[in-house]
């Protein structure tokens, strides 16, 4: 595959990349470059882990790109997830290899590393110290972001910690892309910073889209004010908020059916933007929304441009957009809700999972 073909792999869904000619050039001069996504186990997978994350990793790997799944679990503990206690949170992890299985994702071709299994090394530390001295108190309290937390929010002194800890992660992993969602911008950036003052090697960004949350996201607020996106994302810790991988058809709906979505309003409204980033593939895409013969029957459009075009103008009823949105994903979870109802290991895995109490 060329270069520009990989280029525009990786821009079909990245919402920003630092930078492209970065990027460029790491294609011209490495043919397997190493990515990674990180993730807390912190509970039941909500859909944009599972479907968004896998979308994208399926492009990196026809790209060539080596991934790896890093699965945070000391991070969950130190940010109190599922009550800080070990036991579930490394359970969880277990439970997170399975979605990934169930979205497709072949083991043999991306590698599972857990934050445990380098926090085991004195070298590690030793990193850690170094990203903290590298950068100032102030500027380490403006990261908490990264994990949830609003700027300025109460935490623990071993919160403190995980800025600097996931800094040091993307240099222990030698990672050459570090592909996660536009609100761990802070944590990249960072890095870029840090590599610059050591001589380490530099992580290129490329950060997709955040899933917004089925309550929307207020009229004069935008994703790209990344310090703030987190709060308008699906999570698992607001299960109002969220549809998860499990969820029936009939559950699915009855989410769909209560979310935001206003006549004529595109802006901040969650059913654009799972089609968008999620149900199609490529703003192009030919989209056929089936409504009843008497509301005018099945409606094609040509593109997404198109579709919201129709929408502002008043000429699709939010009941029938739900509609399809629900349709849509009952069809990309169905095959994720039935690995865990027909595999007894996964399914064990779940009953476990679901029993933990999530904690924010």
């Amino acid at each position: 595959m060329d270069v520009e073909t990989k280029m525009e792999l990786v821009k079909s869904f990245a919402e920003e990349i630092i930078t492209e000619d970065e990027l460029r050039n790491l294609f011209e001069t490495n043919s397997h470059p190493v990515a990674y996504d990180g993730f807390e186990p912190s509970g039941l997978a909500p859909m944009h882990f599972a479907l968004l994350r896998a979308k994208n990793i399926h492009k990196m790997l026809k790209a060539g790109i080596k991934f790896k799944l890093y699965l945070a679990d000391y991070f969950a503990m130190i940010n109190n997830k599922l009550e800080g206690n070990l036991d579930s949170i490394k359970a969880t992890s277990d439970y997170f290899v399975e979605v990934w299985k169930a979205c497709g994702i072949d083991s043999s071709k991306v590698e599972y590393v857990k934050a445990s299994e380098l926090l085991d090394n004195l070298d590690y530390w030793t990193r850690v110290l170094k990203v903290g001295k590298a950068v100032t108190l102030d500027r380490i309290k403006r990261a908490v972001t990264i994990m949830g937390r609003r700027e300025g929010e109460a935490i623990s002194a071993g919160q403190l910690f995980y800025p600097a800890m996931q800094v040091a992660d993307i240099f222990e992993m030698d990672i050459d892309i570090c592909q996660l969602g536009i609100d761990q911008r802070k944590a990249n950036m960072l890095a870029r910073e840090v590599s610059e003052k050591y001589g380490w090697k530099k992580p290129i960004a490329v950060h997709h889209a955040l899933m917004l949350g089925l309550k929307g996201m207020p009229k004069e607020a935008k994703l790209m004010e990344k310090d703030e996106a987190f709060q308008y994302k699906m999570s698992k810790s607001d299960p109002g908020s969220a549809i998860f991988v499990h969820d029936s058809y009939d559950e699915i709906k009855r989410k769909i059916a209560g979310a935001y979505c206003p006549e004529k309003i595109v802006e901040g409204n969650p059913m654009f933007n799972y089609i968008e980033h999620l149900i199609i593939e490529g703003r192009h895409s030919q989209i056929r929304i089936d409504r009843p013969q008497k509301f005018g029957g099945a409606l094609d459009v040509d593109s997404y441009d198109e579709l919201v075009r129709i929408y502002k103008e008043g000429r699709l009823h939010p009941m029938d957009l739900k509609a399809y949105v629900a349709a849509e994903l009952e069809s990309m979870i169905k095959p994720i809700r039935e690995h865990f109802e027909s595999n007894a290991a996964a399914r064990e895995l779940y009953e476990r999972v679901k029993g933990f109490s999530v904690t924010r």
